[in-house]
C-alpha cells in the first residue's frame, strides 16, 4: 500500500472540527517556514552561513537533519489522533533554527535538482552573491510562494504536506535504515517519565504485574498513558531499560529520533490500515 494512501486514509478518520484544528496548524507552521526560507534567500549572510552550515555536515548528520524535520511533521499529525495518549517528544528531539534553516535549504535544493538542475549548475561560489541566489528566488517564487494560501480547501493544505512527510520519510529510510536495528530496547525519555502521573489506588485487590504484589488502597502508583498502573518502585527501573508498558507493550517517547518517527509512523499505519478496512469511521 503506498505511504499516501495509508496517511489520508488515517485522516479520512478526524472528524470537521479535529480537521479544521489539524489544517490550521499546518498553515501555521507552513507560514512560519516559508518565511524563514524567504528570509534565507534574501540575506546574503544568512544564506552564506547557512550553506556553510550545511557544507560542513556529514552524509548521516545531513539525515539525522531530515529526520528531526520529519519527526516535527509526524509528530503535528499524530496528536491529533490521540492528544490524550501520545506525549510531546523529548526537547532534545526538537530542531533548532539554525539547524531549521539548513533543512529548508537541503530539502530545498533536493526539490530544485528535481524540477529543474540546471538553475544548480551555477558554481556554489557564486549562489552568496545575489545574482547568483537569482535562479533560487525565481524557482521559490515561481512554485512555493505560488501554493501559499489562507483560505483553501483542506486538500490544497493537507495533501503537499503528506507528499512532503512522504518525500522526508523515503530519504530517511534510504540512508539511515541500516542504523535501525530490529527488536531494540530503548530507554523511555526523562522528560516522558517525569510528566507521568500519581494516582490514588480506589478499591484496591488489583496487582502490580511486575513484582506481582497487590496495590493496596490510598496508596499512590504510577499511571502510563495506557491506564495500566504499577508501583513507582516498579516501573521506574523498568523504564529505564525499555520504553514499553509491561502489560500492552504501549511505547512511550524516547530521546531516539530514529525511533521516535518508527513510532510515530507505526501509529499512522494502524490508523489509516484501520480506516482502509472500515474499523474507524469518520
Amino acid at each position: 500500500m503506498e505511504e499516501i494512501t495509508i496517511i489520508m486514509a488515517a485522516l479520512s478518520t478526524l472528524n470537521s472540527p479535529q480537521l479544521t484544528d489539524i489544517t490550521s496548524s499546518i498553515i501555521s507552521q507552513t507560514v512560519h517556514r516559508r518565511r524563514r526560507l524567504s528570509s534565507l534567500l534574501c540575506s546574503p549572510s544568512l544564506f552564506s552561513l547557512t550553506l556553510h552550515h550545511l557544507h560542513s555536515l556529514s552524509l548521516i548528520q545531513k539525515t539525522l537533519l531530515i529526520s528531526k524535520h520529519l519527526l516535527s511533521s509526524l509528530h503535528c499529525l499524530t496528536r491529533h489522533f490521540h492528544p490524550t495518549t501520545l506525549i510531546p517528544p523529548h526537547p532534545n528531539t526538537t530542531i533548532k533554527h539554525r539547524d531549521l534553516d539548513a533543512a529548508l535549504l537541503l530539502i530545498f535544493l533536493c526539490d530544485i535538482h528535481q524540477d529543474n538542475p540546471e538553475i544548480l549548475k551555477t558554481p556554489i561560489a557564486e549562489w552568496r552573491s545575489a545574482p547568483g541566489r537569482e535562479g533560487l528566488r525565481k524557482h521559490y517564487s515561481e512554485t512555493v510562494l505560488r501554493q501559499t494560501s489562507i483560505v483553501v480547501h483542506y486538500g490544497g493544505v493537507l495533501l503537499p504536506y503528506v507528499e512532503m512527510i512522504i518525500r522526508c520519510w523515503r530519504f530517511v529510510g534510504m540512508m539511515a535504515g541500516c542504523t535501525v536495528r530490529e527488536g531494540r530496547e530503548l530507554a523511555a525519555a526523562p522528560a516522558t517519565v517525569v510528566a507521568l502521573p500519581a494516582v490514588e489506588v480506589r478499591g484496591g485487590g488489583e496487582e502490580c504485574v511486575i513484582c506481582r504484589e497487590e496495590m493496596r488502597e490510598g496508596r499512590d502508583v504510577c499511571e502510563l498513558p495506557c491506564e495500566h498502573l504499577f508501583h513507582w518502585m516498579c516501573i521506574l527501573p523498568w523504564l529505564k531499560k525499555t520504553n514499553t508498558c509491561p502489560c500492552c507493550r504501549f511505547q512511550l517517547p524516547t530521546e531516539d529520533v530514529f525511533g521516535e518517527i518508527e513510532r510515530l509512523w507505526s501509529v499512522m499505519i494502524k490508523i489509516g490500515n484501520g480506516a482502509l478496512s472500515g474499523e474507524y469511521c469518520t
